[in-house]
């Protein structure tokens, strides 16, 4: 019967996501629909599936690599001070309201979470509704990192400041309960050890982190279909600070959620993190969803009168705990946005298994109370994800263009940041020449400095932008500026070296660093040589109705498709594809890969809509 049991779990995982897809259910995520899967095929309802000793190993591993995969969500990248441009219309709309980071937002909105958590708690005592009101905060601040960031996803807003705010929200959602729950267990628990063991656990990780810090670098030399040696690296991590934390009396889900910290700092590749996802995803975790709604005997939960009244209670206090959230995020963002926000941040239900799973071992939790607690979780990850997605509405921030900074206002600059402010592009220009500035002030929107050092520059906000270009005849400040513009955080930095002497010297440096550079006489060289071999060059570059246009793919919706499959594939030409530092002539049937950087023609108003919708870090 262990293998019958483990046999239909794996049946239903495989055909749950072909009949959402079949039937297009879109409404409830997969893992709420996995759970409920789950009591339909346990004692609940058909009980055709009983635990035992192998369906529970399993569901531990899927628990740990759940735990795993979302310390690998973490976007540290959050976490950079850069200051952001604002452009004219987001000042109008927004008027002379501050802009708060998504860091500020997010830290400010939890701590309104835990406050209102620990409240809560505190009132289930005092009802009698639950006599633990640690256990109770602790339950009361989760949010479900994986519900949030697929629901980000599908809106593709993970890009947003929005979307960072709410997704810093979950992320914290999952770290302070997660540690709240060790010290918990390590005061309360049976077998607690001392709190300060529990830096043993960091300290593995760093050491793990240092030890393998060059690990990809030398991966890509010797790795082999057959060894698969970064999943193997995985599987170490996980089980190596699993063993750490539970050997120093805390919870092995926390040396779990550590040891996916340590892996993403490691800056793994993309196609270890889609596999690390599809054995998680596509083996372990489904088994846990599944298990944790077999488990549930929901005629013994219900038919208890005072189970009835715990669920909307804890319901309730779901909501009631992410309330303040609303008013926080209404510091930025409009009211429409600030409820679909806190309304999504009150999804719980991955901690909350994690939590009762810790819960029921040390015995301070009944299973009426544990059914309770589950199904409301549920009852949010059905609600707020409706909520979310009827409510929510693009930021005017949201729909700003592109900004461009030149820093070099001549004749060289001048008339390519007119017809970029034609299109897509917020151009501002800047120069140190007064007689320039008089010169071209009328024509573009220019700006005049007295220096160009680079402290100077920047604190005239010359480096917030998206792209910042050095276009000044000096090579060795456009240098200087490229280095200094890359290290406040440009995305992108383009510099202009006329003496190719100087570039020679400097262009490797640079080059490391990210920033791209060009020679003016290259340049002129390559176009005479395209339009001796290919003489219908100067024709596709100088067009009015279409032009050359490249844009870097970022969203994963449109990863791993065929070129012909692409919706839009009739409306361009794509020529080249730059991969792993060379090019690929594609075909219909070349397979488009994360970052590939898309060398395509089309008209203006086609270009910005394919730019925009393949350039969207999803």
């Amino acid at each position: 019967m262990d293998q019958v049991s483990l046999l239909i779990i794996l049946t239903a995982a495989l055909v749950t996501p072909l009949v959402m897809a079949k039937f297009k259910l879109t409404v409830l995520p997969t893992a709420v629909v996995e759970i409920l899967v789950g009591i339909l095929l346990g004692p609940s309802v058909l009980n055709v599936v009983h635990s035992n000793s192998t369906l529970s190993l399993l569901s531990s591993t899927g628990v740990i690599f759940l735990l795993f995969l979302s310390g690998m969500e973490i976007d540290f990248s959050l976490f950079n001070r850069r200051k952001r441009p604002q452009t004219p219309l987001a000042a109008k709309v927004a008027g002379s309201a501050p802009k708060y980071s998504p860091v500020f937002l997010a830290v400010t909105s939890y701590l309104a979470i835990m406050a209102s958590s620990l409240l809560l708690g505190f009132i289930c005592q005092w009802t009698g509704l639950f006599k633990d009101p640690w256990l109770a905060a602790i339950i009361f601040m989760t949010i479900s990192l994986g519900i949030v960031i697929a629901t980000l996803k599908e809106k593709e807003l993970l890009s947003k400041p929005f979307g960072q705010t709410v997704l810093l929200i979950a992320a914290l959602g999952e770290i302070i309960p997660l540690f709240s729950l060790t010290i918990y267990a390590s005061v309360f628990g049976d077998n607690s050890k001392s709190l300060w063991l529990l830096l043993l656990v960091f300290l593995a990780a760093g050491v793990l982190f240092r030890r393998f810090q060059p690990f990809f670098t030398f991966f890509d030399s010797i790795n082999k279909s057959t060894t698969q040696l970064d999943i193997r690296l995985a599987f170490f991590l996980i089980f190596s600070l699993v063993v750490i934390a539970e050997s120093v009396g805390a919870e092995g889900i926390l040396g779990a959620f550590v040891a996916g910290i340590v892996m993403k700092l490691l800056q793994p590749q993309e196609n270890t993190m889609v596999r690390l996802d599809g054995i998680g995803y596509g083996f372990f975790i489904p088994i846990f969803f599944m298990m944790s709604g077999a488990e549930l005997n929901l005629r013994t939960i219900l038919a208890d009168p005072a189970t009835l009244l715990l669920i909307p209670a804890f319901f309730a206090a779901y909501l009631l705990a992410k309330a303040a959230v609303y008013f926080i995020l209404r510091l930025r963002f409009k009211r429409a946005n600030a409820f679909a926000g806190t309304a999504i941040s009150a999804t719980t239900i991955t901690m909350v298994l994690a939590v009762l799973q810790v819960a029921k071992s040390m015995k301070v939790v009944t299973s009426q109370q544990s059914g309770a607690f589950l199904l409301a979780a549920i009852l949010t990850c059905v609600l707020g994800p409706l909520l979310f997605n009827t409510g929510y509405s693009a930021e005017a921030e949201d729909l700003k263009k592109s900004t461009v900074h030149f820093i070099g206002t001549n004749l060289l600059t001048v008339p390519v940041a007119q017809q970029l402010a034609d299109s897509w592009y917020d151009i501002t220009m800047y120069t140190d020449k007064p007689d320039n500035y008089k010169t071209y002030n009328s024509e573009v929107n220019a700006k005049l400095l007295d220096s160009l050092e680079s402290d100077y520059v920047e604190g005239q906000d010359a480096f917030d932008a998206d792209i910042v270009v050095l276009g000044h005849f000096n090579a060795t400040k456009n240098y200087e500026l490229a280095k200094a513009a890359k290290a406040y955080g440009v995305t992108r930095v383009i510099a202009r070296f006329e003496d190719r002497n100087v570039l020679d010297a400097r262009e490797d440096e640079l080059t490391d660093l990210g920033i791209e550079v060009y020679n003016t006489p290259n340049v002129n060289i390559a176009m005479l040589r395209s339009l001796i071999e290919t003489p219908t060059t100067l024709r596709l570059l100088t067009a009015s109705t279409s032009a050359v246009y490249e844009v870097a793919l970022r969203n994963r919706r449109y990863t791993d498709q065929e070129i012909h499959s692409l919706p839009f594939v009739k409306d361009i030409t794509i020529s080249q594809i730059f991969r792993d530092g060379h090019f690929v002539r594609p075909t219909g049937s070349t397979t488009l890969k994360l970052n590939d950087r898309i060398i395509f023609t089309s008209n203006a108003e086609t270009a910005h809509e394919i730019r925009r919708e393949l350039g969207i870090l999803n």
